[in-house]
């Protein structure tokens, strides 16, 4: 289970609509939305790795550490969130550096893993894999093997692998399912909400028996938060995605925690190297 801790106003599809300059000017829910989610897992018995943005951190290091001290895994969703595939080289390893610098000084445990904004490392940005092998990062959750207007790699492993070799980072696909020629995105986000839940239950159940493989599953803070800012200007599509079911999302989460077992991706993946 993986959560990556950002704010509705740093989502990537708001870009165009909110500039970076403002968000130290709007209302931050996401200390409020963490202990939210805290609060599920604990309920449920559940732990998981919370992939957490370094400008978060930096504002509200008490996030930082009730995610710690609840005995989950802090990773990096690099600093300002901006997409990897946006990035030179240098300013890219900036990015991920200062986070994971931040985030061990502010929570005092080593940070592991890293998932780029909006799962943006494809072939086109293909050396940021190294970059985060430098960096010492021993694991990513970036690239996506999925066909979306805004990211994937459709053609990418479904499973953990290593894109640099046996002795490189190790990739940790979020979950998808083949159907019909394509991958189903079975692992969170927007088509959590969209669909029904017995849906994503259903694709979840799939790949545990036909695969025998744990899945890698996400969501985001603001998506427990129905009663967020709305943004206005959206197109109709973006405000779909984005709102669509909100209020619904709780309820969808404590069935799926209770529905199946889940753990730290430290745990899960990297006790099977």
């Amino acid at each position: 289970m993986s959560v990556d801790v950002e704010d509705y106003f740093q989502v990537s599809a708001f870009a165009p609509h909110i500039r970076r300059e403002d968000w130290e000017h709007l209302p931050c829910r996401v200390e409020r939305n963490v202990d939210v989610i805290l609060g599920l897992l604990d309920e449920a018995g559940a732990r998981a790795t919370f992939f957490t943005l370094g400008w978060i951190a930096e504002r509200h290091p008490q996030v930082v550490r009730r995610i710690v001290d609840n005995g989950h895994e802090l990773a990096s969703h690099g600093y300002g969130h901006q997409r990897a595939s946006e990035l030179e080289p240098a300013a890219f390893r900036e990015d991920i550096t200062r986070a994971k610098r931040l985030l061990e000084d502010l929570g005092g445990v080593a940070v592991r893993g890293y998932r780029a904004p909006s799962f943006s490392i494809n072939r086109d940005n293909w050396w940021a894999v190294a970059e985060l092998e430098d960096a010492g990062y021993e694991y990513s959750s970036s690239i996506y093997p999925v066909r979306h207007d805004h990211y994937g790699m459709p053609d990418a492993p479904r499973f953990p692998h290593r894109p640099n070799g046996d002795a490189g980072i190790l990739e940790l696909p979020p979950t998808t399912l083949p159907l019909l020629g394509r991958n189903l995105p079975a692992a969170g986000g927007g088509w959590f909400r969209l669909l029904p839940y017995e849906m994503s239950r259903w694709m979840l159940r799939r790949v545990h028996a036909q695969d025998q493989a744990p899945c890698m599953f996400y969501f985001h803070p603001w998506e427990v938060d129905p009663g967020q800012p709305r943004q206005a200007g959206l197109t109709a599509r973006t405000r779909f995605r984005h709102y669509v079911n909100l209020q619904r999302m709780q309820g969808r989460l404590r069935r799926l925690l209770n529905d199946f077992e889940w753990d730290r991706v430290d745990r899960v993946f990297l006790n099977r190297e």
